[in-house]
């Protein structure tokens, strides 16, 4: 876009460097997304603090607490990224940055001000140093493999801002999106059960198999509508973005029903998965009404993905 600049993006945006990204779009800050950013803020803040406090209060030896309280803000941090991801695409803020990665011009500043685009970078920096660090004082499988798929997340990570700018594919969006959960389940599960072989678990457990497709057709879904367009509304799918949110509404009933299947198993995730198909219609009005930023409904949707992966770890047996 070079100099085809928005009208609506500030002297003072085009100040701090968003006249060199290319494809730079600036999101609305508003009150909401304000809020919001002190909230994120506040849960990062908890997860140092549950860190600090995991580290202090065990007995297990100075090494062995400080590896726990590391595992304990990793996966405090991996949530907020994958909340600050939907907060980025609810709000507008995909190409606030251009398509330039990892970091930008004053991208610190830009984060201070309430960009969620900037905060999501650094929080991912912070995620992936943890990670560095607990390969070092702690080297296993599941640390190991915890870095290796920062990394690969974080190389789709860049892929995304190309397919929200229309040149690259949308599979790489929700490669990106199941990335994110596997960062999040892998220290998660390391933090509940000690010892265990994360792919091992990971290949044991149905329900998280139906999860993590909803969650990668979920990508996709935002891959294909692209930057600021609308899905459409639909009987039968017409276009590309309507195949793809079929197969997600598809990939979210198999979710119920494997849960379903599985009752009494995971009581509290299958009931969030019949609330989640109502919560996901709801967003889809809300793209189709607002494309470029349809709101919080974004990262509620997100919100209740968290909290069925963390139901389904927390009551396997």
């Amino acid at each position: 876009m070079g100099s085809n600049i928005n009208h609506g993006v500030t002297d003072e945006a085009a100040y701090q460097g968003l006249n060199a990204l290319p494809h730079a779009v600036e999101g609305e800050m508003t009150s909401a997304v304000r809020v919001i950013g002190w909230l994120i803020t506040g849960m990062l803040l908890l997860a140092v603090a549950a860190g600090l406090w995991q580290g202090i209060a065990g007995h297990q030896g100075l090494l062995t607490d400080v590896v726990n309280g590391l595992k304990v803000s990793e996966v405090g941090f991996a949530i907020v990224l994958i909340l600050l991801g939907s907060i980025v695409e609810g709000f507008g803020y995909g190409l606030s940055l251009g398509t330039r990665w990892p970091y930008t011009r004053n991208i610190v500043v830009l984060m201070v001000r309430g960009d969620p685009e900037a905060a999501h970078r650094m929080v991912a920096t912070l995620v992936g140093l943890i990670a560095l660090a607990l390969v070092i004082l702690s080297p296993s499988v599941s640390t190991i493999s915890g870095l290796s798929l920062i990394v690969v997340t974080a190389l789709f990570g860049m892929g995304t801002l190309y397919v929200l700018a229309g040149r690259a594919p949308a599979i790489v969006h929700g490669t990106h999106g199941l990335l994110a959960y596997g960062v999040f389940l892998i220290y998660l599960t390391g933090l509940v059960y000690p010892g265990l072989n994360f792919w091992a678990y990971l290949g044991a457990v149905g329900a998280l198999h139906a999860l993590l497709l909803a969650v990668f057709l979920g990508g996709m879904t935002t891959g294909q509508r692209g930057f600021g367009t609308a899905i459409g509304p639909f009987v039968k799918p017409q276009k590309a973005a309507q195949w793809t949110i079929a197969a997600h509404v598809s990939a979210a009933l198999l979710l119920v029903a494997t849960l379903g299947w599985m009752m009494p198993a995971y009581p509290i995730a299958f009931y969030l998965a019949v609330a989640q198909v109502a919560v996901g219609f709801l967003l889809f009005h809300a793209v189709n009404l607002k494309p470029k930023d349809p709101g919080v409904m974004v990262a509620f949707h997100q919100s209740m993905v968290l909290l069925m992966c963390l139901a389904i770890v927390l009551q396997w047996r």
